[in-house]
């Protein structure tokens, strides 16, 4: 990742210890610039004019105004990325689904090592952001139709690989995908806990039979299988069926789980019905993963450098050649369909 000149970050917080320790943390790297604090969002629409951030990281629980109508409101008007920075609580896709770009827990407070990987992961995070590409209504759900509620009938299995955006991205992907599609397991960079959350949540806004992977778990018609937050998910097949191993390891391209897992074992057990799909994510994790389930005779989607928020992995695939289909995310369910159908 190449920084040109430090980011300006401003931190909106309503505790001032916090607003101290990221002051504090995030001031000490080369490539950050701290140009103001705010308690409330109110305070921070000012220094928002005064100091023209590059990046803001914003608390949810605020007095006077919380951050998702916050986000809400500042982004028409101000495209800055934002970063949630809130306790462990589903209101962080909230925040998302309205125009944050990324979101990170709150450590405890008396844990000196919490805080320290927290600032650590918040760092990256930032520099990132500062390469997000926001439009409005990048998600917009307005203009897409749901793919018709026809018998697939295709023993193909698609795997999903993604990052920042992706939560957003794979929502509006699984939305609008019909109820008797085949089976999805998913690997996105997120962190423990939330990836149960987020399982919970596509499950109770889509069709299909969504829930966090557990070793063992059959891959299934109209179930999707997402892969936990600290642990690698690959597949492997069992007599006439699939399942998913669930493990833990170290990082593989900087993350656990790692998309490259996932997709490899697609290549080595499904080949040719195996489908994959690079999303929206910073890094090259899943692009070698993705040209090897090409050449064992895979079908291949990248998203496309518009309808991503940071288009690093799906770029990364794509110069290799691992994408056989690069699309817009409005039209990578029909794209992806169409595949399965084939």
């Amino acid at each position: 990742m190449v920084i040109e000149r430090r980011i300006k970050v401003l931190i909106v917080d309503d505790s001032m210890f916090f607003r101290e320790v990221m002051a504090r943390g995030l001031g000490s790297d080369p490539y950050i610039q701290i140009i103001a604090t705010a308690q409330d969002p109110f305070e921070a629409r000012d220094k928002i004019l005064k100091y023209e951030p590059d990046v803001i990281t914003c608390d949810i629980e605020m007095p006077k105004m919380n951050g998702i109508e916050f986000i809400k409101r500042l982004l028409p008007q101000y495209p800055i990325p934002v970063i949630v920075v809130s306790t462990i609580s589903e209101a962080v896709f909230d925040a998302m689904r309205v125009g944050a770009v990324d979101f990170i827990s709150k450590p405890s407070s008396s844990s000196v090592t919490a805080i320290e990987k927290f600032l650590y992961e918040l760092i990256e995070k930032i520099k990132i952001a500062s390469q997000a590409q926001l439009q409005e209504n990048l998600y917009s759900l307005s203009n897409m139709k749901s793919i018709d509620n026809i018998k697939v009938g295709s023993d193909k299995i698609v795997a999903i690989g993604a990052s920042t955006g992706g939560t957003e991205a794979i929502y509006s992907i699984l939305k609008q995908l019909p109820k008797d599609f085949p089976g999805i397991v998913i690997t996105q960079h997120i962190p423990p806990v939330f990836s149960r959350m987020f399982a919970e949540r596509l499950n109770a806004q889509t069709e299909l039979y969504c829930k966090e992977a557990h070793n063992g778990d059959y891959i299934e018609q109209g179930k999707v299988l997402i892969a936990p937050g600290d642990q690698h998910m690959r597949v492997k097949k069992f007599g006439d069926k699939y399942k998913v191993e669930v493990f833990s390891g170290d990082k593989v391209n900087g993350h656990c789980p790692s998309v490259d897992v996932l997709f490899e074992s697609m290549a080595k057990e499904l080949g040719p019905r195996g489908v994959g799909i690079i999303l929206t994510g910073m890094g090259y994790d899943g692009a070698k993963g993705l040209l090897n389930l090409r050449r064992k005779g895979g079908r291949t989607i990248g998203q496309d450098e518009k309808s991503s928020v940071v288009y690093g992995m799906p770029k990364a695939a794509f110069n290799i050649g691992a994408v056989e289909k690069q699309c817009t995310l409005e039209n990578l369910p029909k794209a992806l369909y169409s595949m399965i159908r084939e």
